[in-house]
């Protein structure tokens, strides 16, 4: 399976965002792509408006996402992104779609919400109650988890046990001290829990490091952007994942029951 992940800074321009978006989508298509990752929270950004992307959130029916379902029509390439969707006055899900052919395929509200570093979007956003859906790509099995999540070993060994081969990640990790240490070591980290591939996006603003990666199930990285706007391309085989969970059967080896989520 070819995998891509595309990376950009997010502007306070919806229709802006969303022509960024369908130009990766196309670039995605054009080279083979069977699964493309963008980053979290696309609608709408401002350094100098941090609740800009609540506040701009929109339906999954609305203008933002159906022109992204128009773009993937004829495709069976699917795309991860999170939008930010409206729940009670003032308030949003940060929701994780994934899109293929001109469908909504999978939904998933993230559970993890960022309250930490000094941030705390739980002032405006609504957390999610369930994991999402497993989805299928080119015969593999894909599990869905946003930027905070990353750091829950919990949830990726619990996809993983349901089946998942594939962990996507959009996200905005936003930079500090440390930040993009912890990012690496995470993700290094989440592959080798659950020896899955992991295919991640990160918005690449003045806040927020970029850095997407592909990471392989023994935590090795075999796609890497830097700071700037970016579409890294790589291939994940079946293969692979099955020698590194023969070679590390942590899975099987577990001797604690497997996590509840929610």
């Amino acid at each position: 399976m070819k995998v891509a992940a595309g990376q950009f800074a997010v502007t306070s321009d919806s229709v802006k965002n969303v022509g960024i978006c369908i130009d990766y989508m196309r670039q995605a298509q054009a080279a083979g792509v069977d699964l493309l990752v963008l980053p979290e929270a696309l609608l709408a950004r401002d350094d100098n408006d941090p609740d800009m992307s609540v506040n701009s959130a929109q339906a999954l029916e609305g203008t933002f996402v159906s022109a992204l379902c128009q773009a993937s029509l004829g495709s069976e390439m699917t795309t991860f992104l999170t939008i930010h969707v409206p729940t009670t006055a003032g308030r949003a899900a940060n929701t994780q779609v994934a899109l293929r052919n001109g469908e909504i395929v999978a939904v998933y509200q993230k559970i993890h919400l960022y309250d930490a570093f000094s941030m705390q979007e739980s002032r405006l956003v609504d957390a999610g109650a369930t994991v999402g859906p497993l989805v299928e790509v080119a015969g593999m099995k894909v599990g869905m988890m946003t930027c905070y999540d990353l750091r829950f070993p919990e949830m990726a060994i619990s996809l993983a046990l349901a089946g998942a081969e594939v962990l996507v990640l959009p996200t905005a990790w936003v930079r500090g001290s440390l930040k993009e240490h912890h990012w690496s070591t995470l993700l290094a980290a989440r592959a080798l829990d659950s020896t899955c591939y992991v295919v991640a996006a990160g918005e690449c603003g003045n806040k927020n490091i970029g850095q997407s990666r592909v990471i392989d199930p023994l935590g090795v990285t075999i796609a890497a952007a830097a700071e700037s706007p970016a579409l890294i391309v790589t291939d994940v085989t079946a293969e692979r994942l099955t020698e590194a969970r023969n070679k590390l059967p942590v899975l099987k080896h577990r001797r604690f029951a497997p996590p509840t989520l929610l």
